[in-house]
């Protein structure tokens, strides 16, 4: 039985990007509960976030990798800029 990850919509290219670009901030973390809060936001945030980004600029190729890391690198922060640029936006 083949187990794909895909159906529950996890990629792991993007996520491997984002967990990298999440690890350059740990370094900044004081506990290992920030450290490990940092590495899992900025991993899921890369899987679930980037593909938005990915479409919304019509990335190809290598890009979107690069586009998961930088998501990564930012996680939370990154999610909330999005979410105050464009969601609240649409809302208003």
């Amino acid at each position: 039985m083949k187990f794909d990850l895909g159906e529950f919509g996890i990629n792991i290219g993007l996520m491997i990007g984002g967990f990298f670009g999440s690890l350059i901030t740990v370094k900044n973390k004081r506990s290992l509960k920030e450290q490990l809060l940092s590495i899992v936001t900025g991993t899921m945030s890369a899987n679930y976030l980037a593909p938005v980004l990915i479409d919304w600029f019509s990335l190809t190729g290598s890009s979107q990798y690069g586009t998961a890391f930088i998501v990564g690198f930012g996680g939370l922060k990154m999610v909330e800029a999005v979410y105050e640029k464009f969601i609240n936006k649409a809302t208003s």
